[in-house]
């Protein structure tokens, strides 16, 4: 019996997901790809004081430390219920939640933050652009999306870190600039430690070239420079130290592929932000030659 307690602990703290569920308990929900974005998730560790605390389509990311703990993303105000009920089912105060951090100033990722630093008396943290716009509670005409997403509640101030660290006992985030899919969009990197082993983990955001129908990624007349900066981006991401890969969007970085009982690999891989890297450098390339295409709809 020991033995099996032992076995099922060591999953646990690998990553693979919460224990099954004891007789007569309703078992946790089986995450996919194909998940919708509201689609409750349980709880699970992802390495050391990193947990998972999302839905099963888009990541919400807790970093704790006795000294109180970082979200990374708040997606959407009707899956702020789950985050904080995931919070506390992972062991943790909500209002141990200090900081709030976002990736890109889109409602299906910020759209949660104005409650959460409600209920929580955290201070929010954005880079460049996105952070007026989460003050605004919309992005602004420089976002490629402008037409197209939607508004979320705001929330003011949102304290700026366009550099340097977000330090909170021995918690340290750096900022990494990955403008591309919005303006102030921001990638995070962190250490997470157990026992005696550490690595790096990367919160990377979306480097997917997705836009209004008017919107040329080429236009370098109508969007100065918009274009040098998305390839600065993957460039950037591509030489990151990165031993963890995980995305706002878990699918794609084939998240349910490496955690949760149907897990078919480890959740470390050293060579996923190149490879990410790579896809999204081909993908914008192929929008850029669609966007050259006398055909193009």
């Amino acid at each position: 019996m020991r033995a099996l307690l032992a076995i099922g602990a060591a999953l646990l703290v690998a990553g693979a997901g919460p224990a099954p569920a004891k007789p007569g308990k309703v078992a946790d929900p089986v995450c996919t790809n194909d998940s919708k974005w509201t689609d409750p998730a349980a709880p699970f560790r992802i390495f050391g004081n990193t947990w998972y605390v999302g839905t099963c389509g888009l990541s919400a990311i807790l970093v704790t430390s006795k000294a109180g703990h970082v979200l990374i993303d708040a997606p959407m105000d009707e899956n702020v219920p789950l985050i904080e009920a995931n919070i506390q089912r992972a062991g943790f105060k909500l209002k141990d939640v200090k900081y709030i951090l976002f990736s890109h100033a889109h409602y299906d990722h910020v759209g949660g933050v104005a409650r959460l630093a409600r209920d929580s008396g955290a201070t929010v943290v954005g880079r460049g652009a996105d952070a007026e716009a989460v003050e605004r509670g919309k992005g602004g005409r420089d976002d490629p999306q402008f037409y197209s997403a939607g508004s979320f509640p705001p929330h003011s101030p949102v304290q700026r870190l366009d550099e340097g660290l977000l330090l909170l006992g021995p918690l340290a985030f750096t900022p990494v600039p990955t403008t591309g899919h919005t303006p102030g969009s921001t990638s995070w990197t962190w250490q997470s430690c157990e026992k005696k082993r550490c690595v790096q983990i990367v919160y990377a955001d979306s480097l997917t070239a997705i836009s209004d129908d008017d919107y040329k990624f080429g236009d370098d007349g109508g969007h100065p420079g918009y274009l040098q900066a998305f390839r600065a981006s993957i460039a950037r991401l591509e030489r990151l130290d990165c031993d963890l890969l995980i995305t706002p969007h878990p699918a794609a970085s084939a998240m349910w592929e490496r955690f949760g009982p149907s897990a078919t690999r480890g959740p470390i891989d050293p060579t996923a932000c190149h490879n990410l890297a790579v896809r999204a450098g081909k993908a914008l390339d192929e929008r850029l030659a669609r966007e050259a295409s006398p055909t193009r709809p």
